[in-house]
């Protein structure tokens, strides 16, 4: 079994300071975007920032929001970044107002479990007037939607999103973990092509709390939240179909954070992993062969055709070391919960979950889960 033990970012910029980068990773796309080299350090909060020299970057943020009444809420907010073409490199037409060098996508979504509906948008502009991500620490918009950071010593940031004027959201997150970089070797690898890989950010437990209006309805809410900030500029595996993805807060204060990364045929890849975070930050790395992710039952969604495995048990050895076996069960809080992809190009699901234990069918914990390329294999694409 394949077990490694990772250490919070603070120890692991001191350790790195001296590590020479992996010769076989190539400093350029073929494109002229640079590629994430192992052993990079990071000085916030301008590596919270926006990364112009990388050609995908995202902010992604996904919660669970509980009504004074105990009214369930899930909560999906996306930024992405996209290089249309290197810095540096001769604009084709710029203005004032818009530049054509970056593109800026951002995808927002609210369940609400006991009112059975699902809010969603899409928004795409280029950089300008109208969306921008800073370069010297975390300040995003597109149009009315925006994610900023407001105190850079203890993490806290404002995110602050409609969706199609019916749906409004004011929160306020606050890190209650060390921000963790995942990868041994200070790089996330999505596959076996030397590019495939990205510098991957995360807040694993954020609290949070504000208001949620739901077309007229106004709850203060509380909850948990999970940041994943990736930047990279080949996201995935040429050869590979899409993945399947999970980010797990469990009730004991420990997170899970797994993929699938599917190969045609839908075999896993090497390149799949879980991820185990302990209560103080601290990582276990478990390789593909040392767990299992089986479909329970599929959705078929009425708009696009596509078939989802939506519910799925998922088995992986304890982060103890003790050899005992984790079984969970990851059910849907609604079936219904696609993107259609109409501005981005690519259908996907993103799920607000309960997390039962498979055994008793208890709840131990929530979760939001990522099901990309169903609908068209994505490799080496934006989704």
């Amino acid at each position: 079994m394949h077990w490694r033990r990772y250490i919070p970012i603070a120890v692991w910029i001191l350790c790195l300071s001296g590590f020479a980068a992996d010769d076989a990773v190539p400093e350029f796309t073929d494109e002229g975007f640079r590629v994430p080299q192992p052993g990079r350090g990071f000085s916030f909060p301008r590596d919270h920032g926006s990364h112009p020299d990388y050609k995908i970057e995202w902010w992604y943020l996904t919660g669970h929001l509980f009504g004074e009444d105990g009214r369930r809420f899930g909560f999906q907010a996306t930024f992405f970044r996209v290089g249309a073409r290197p810095p540096g490199e001769n604009p084709a037409f710029a203005s004032a107002a818009f530049g054509d060098g970056e593109l800026h996508m951002a995808h927002m979504a609210v369940v609400d479990e006991a009112g059975d509906r699902f809010f969603h948008e899409e928004r795409l502009h280029r950089d300008g007037a109208q969306a921008g991500a800073s370069a010297e620490t975390l300040d995003l918009r597109n149009g009315n939607w925006s994610l900023r950071m407001e105190d850079p010593d203890t993490g806290r940031m404002r995110l602050r999103f409609t969706v199609r004027g019916g749906v409004r959201a004011d929160l306020t997150l606050t890190p209650e973990k060390p921000l963790t970089v995942f990868g041994e070797d200070g790089t996330s690898r999505k596959g076996a092509a030397p590019a495939a890989r990205s510098y991957y950010l995360t807040f694993t437990r954020l609290a949070a709390e504000g208001i949620l209006d739901t077309g007229g309805e106004r709850h203060s809410v509380e909850g948990i939240a999970w940041m994943d900030h990736e930047i990279a500029s080949e996201q995935l595996s040429p050869d590979l179909d899409g993945w399947d993805w999970t980010a797990i807060h469990l009730f004991d204060g420990r997170e899970i954070k797994a993929y699938v990364l599917r190969r045609p045929g839908g075999s896993a890849d090497p390149f799949s992993a879980w991820m185990w975070i302990d209560e103080a930050g601290g990582v276990t790395y478990l390789g593909a062969e040392d767990f299992t992710w089986k479909t329970e039952r599929t959705w078929t969604s009425p708009e696009t055709g596509t078939a989802y495995p939506v519910e799925v048990t998922l088995a992986a050895p304890g982060s103890s070391g003790g050899g005992e076996t984790v079984h969970l069960r990851l059910v849907p809080v609604r079936d219904a919960q696609e993107i259609p992809g109409s501005l981005g190009g690519t259908t996907y699901w993103e799920g607000a979950m309960h997390v039962l234990d498979a055994a008793t069918g208890n709840p131990v914990g929530h979760a939001y889960m990522e099901l990309v390329g169903y609908d068209a294999p994505v490799g080496g694409r934006l989704r």
